[in-house]
């Protein structure tokens, strides 16, 4: 491709260039607007410089992968509620044998299960659980949060689903996700072993020392408790209730309409205020405690003959409280046959949860086989998301909520922003510099093409480097043979994912662990950037080398 006239050449680097630099540093301090943000701009951009048309902006937009990134992250919302997350927290565990053997867990059980449900989402729900194991046995967070971090995305490499980049280069080079999956299976497999090694060998006299040297040594990058924040999801309708205050509920109970004279309401909006005037005498001190406790006792008395009706209130063994208003025996009769009726309930409602949890499961089972069958990506797992949101059979707004809506508008912007650099004719400039030396026909071409990946996916991240290089490397491939294709397009799936082990900022996945350790409640831990880059640097070449050994195409 020629390059293009100067000026569309200038702006549109201009353009690219925004969107690299709050792609890669989202919180720059003269444009903290984050990445999704910026990769609207970088899109708006690239448009109003005329660099690519309004339709070809809308053309360059892939549906089919926004398609499958929203089925599979409602898929994963599902699992997560049917406990399936829960579950694999429990298998790193169950009979553990040490420290040494649950860092062993935690690298397979990451990789397994970022193939199948994303390297990202194995990241958010497993690291404060791995937190928790290893503050309680008081062993050092770091290398189990490397171990969960780089094994997740050496584990996402395996499939087309396991992460964005791997989605890309399933639509564009049309590979069956069987193909996708059998080739890069056994690299997949032994990166993690081989991954593992490497921990074990750069932290065994760690996790070989003695207990108190264990704890003193993480509690060197342990946050202080007031620098920790809860990360748990709050859906924005019910924000409110978690600010409330004393005054706030007792403003809310007293807008209840109080009518005495309906079987006692008045004295259950009063059971309510007093129960709030409990749960703040709770957290007070004792001698505080005691007189607000008397003056919610004396308040009570006060307020028995209300209305000239005497209110007693009976406890019954099922906990309910019954104001006397009649007669007591009907009371306690009701109490008992409301308490046999709940008995019967939880065995039923027990037996409803397990059918939905089992229906989760066959549905994503009945996806990776269609995905293993070669039907369209895309179309089976939005199938399945909509197949799970039937089965639910209630409002599907909380699961939606936990889709990353920004991730696809990111996507949408980083599509238009690529594109738009790709008609300034840069890549294919460099590109035809580089490929001669590149062509995979050779080992040193594949290790030079490998270094090229390497690079760009920690510069300007792994998915614009596959948008970037997939078409090239394809077409420099298939001026060899044309079965080289399939190889190639796995090539650049395998080092691409593996380089983000590289450094922290290297791949989202990296950035989740990091994050959310810092800010997990009671067990928070700050994992550095040079920490990180101590053992991503040499475990990233190595894992990379050997599984370019084992692709089959």
């Amino acid at each position: 491709m020629a390059m293009a006239p100067t000026v569309k050449v200038v702006l549109g680097s201009i353009a690219f260039g925004i969107f690299w630099v709050l792609a890669v540093f989202p919180a720059v301090p003269f444009l903290p607007i984050g990445r999704t943000a910026g990769s609207l701009l970088g899109a708006m951009l690239m448009v109003i410089f005329r660099v690519i048309t309004p339709e070809d902006a809308y053309a360059a937009i892939d549906l089919p992968i926004l398609g499958l990134l929203f089925g599979t992250m409602v898929v994963s919302a599902y699992l997560e509620r049917a406990d399936m997350f829960k579950y694999l927290g429990k298998l790193l565990s169950w009979k553990s044998r040490g420290s040494k053997d649950l860092l062993f867990r935690i690298c397979l059980v990451s990789a397994i299960s970022s193939a199948l449900f994303t390297n990202d989402t194995s990241c958010v729900v497993l690291t404060e659980f791995i937190l928790k194991i290893a503050r309680q046995n008081n062993l050092p967070p770091q290398p189990f949060l490397l171990a969960l971090a780089s094994s997740a995305n050496i584990g996402s490499a395996a499939t087309p689903i396991g992460n964005p980049q791997n989605l890309v280069i399933a639509v564009q080079s049309k590979i069956s996700f069987g193909k996708f999956l059998f080739g890069l299976v056994p690299a997949m497999l032994v990166g993690v072993l081989v991954n593992a090694a490497i921990l074990l060998c750069y932290y065994w006299k760690l996790l070989s020392s003695e207990k108190d040297v264990e704890v003193a040594q993480a509690a060197k990058d342990m946050i202080a408790e007031e620098d920790v924040t809860s990360h748990r999801f709050s859906p924005a309708t019910m924000s409110h209730l978690g600010s409330m205050n004393s005054q706030d509920w007792n403003s809310m109970i007293e807008s209840i309409p109080q009518s005495p004279s309906i079987n006692g309401e008045f004295g259950h909006v009063e059971t309510l205020r007093n129960r709030v005037s409990y749960s703040e005498n709770d957290i007070r001190p004792a001698t505080s405690a005691g007189t607000e406790s008397a003056k919610v006792s004396n308040a009570s008395k006060e307020l028995g003959g209300v209305g000239g009706i005497p209110q007693r209130r009976e406890e019954g063994a099922s906990g309910r409280r019954y104001v006397r208003n009649g007669s007591w025996m009907s009371g306690m009769k009701e109490g008992f046959s409301n308490l046999s009726l709940e008995e019967k309930e939880i065995p039923v409602e027990r037996w409803k949860r397990l059918l939905w949890k089992t229906g989760v499961y066959v549905v994503t089972i009945g996806m990776l086989i269609a995905l293993l069958m070669g039907l369209n990506m895309s179309w089976s797992a939005i199938t399945a998301a909509l197949a799970l949101i039937v089965l639910d059979f209630k409002d599907a707004r909380p699961s939606l909520e936990k889709v990353s809506y920004s991730l696809l508008i990111f996507f949408c912007g980083m599509f238009i922003t690529v594109d738009g650099f790709n008609k300034t004719g840069i890549p294919s400039a460099l590109w035809d510099w580089m490929e001669p030396y590149s062509r995979i026909d050779s080992a040193g071409g594949i290790a030079v093409l490998s270094l090229v990946i390497l690079i760009l996916s920690n510069v300007a991240s792994n998915v614009p480097t596959v948008l970037l290089l997939g078409t090239r490397v394809a077409a420099s491939a298939a001026s060899i043979s044309l079965a080289e294709v399939t190889k190639a397009w796995l090539i650049l799936a395998w080092a691409s994912t593996v380089a983000g082990n590289l450094s922290l900022l290297g791949s989202a996945a990296n950035l989740i662990v990091c994050e959310q350790a810092r800010r997990a409640q009671f067990f928070g831990y700050n994992l550095s950037f040079w920490s990180h880059l101590r053992f991503g640097l040499p475990s990233t070449l190595v894992v990379t080398a050997i599984g370019l050994l084992l692709i089959r195409n």
